[in-house]
């Protein structure tokens, strides 16, 4: 066989699996511990827009200095965040504190 013919078989077919593939971006959403009402909801619609067009979602509460005290509040946030996207999405892992910051992906569900 010839080695030439081989290699250009072999990109073809890793060309083929790739267009088959779905890519997934992730879109970010930031919001504070004492987030209001408004724009929780404004937050939840774009959130679901992207979890429609095929998108994951994560949504990142950030504690600025004396909000460290009040985690419990973004945890809060978050969860709300989930239940309002129940119907649409599930997380992919409990919400997770690094640092400043508090968070957790969303994916559609299947």
């Amino acid at each position: 066989m010839n080695y030439g013919k081989y290699k250009f078989e072999q990109a073809k077919k890793e060309k083929e699996a790739k267009k088959k593939q779905k890519a997934f971006e992730v879109k970010e959403l930031r919001v504070t511990p004492n987030i209001d009402t408004h724009d929780f909801e404004f937050k939840v619609t774009n959130a679901r827009k992207f979890l429609e067009s095929g998108n994951k979602v994560k949504i990142t509460v950030r504690f600025r200095g004396r909000e460290m005290n009040y985690v419990k509040q973004g945890e809060e946030v978050i969860n709300n965040f989930i239940s309002s996207l129940e119907d649409i999405a599930i997380p992919e892992k409990k919400p997770l504190l690094e640092g400043k910051n508090m968070f957790v992906i969303l994916s559609k569900k299947v």
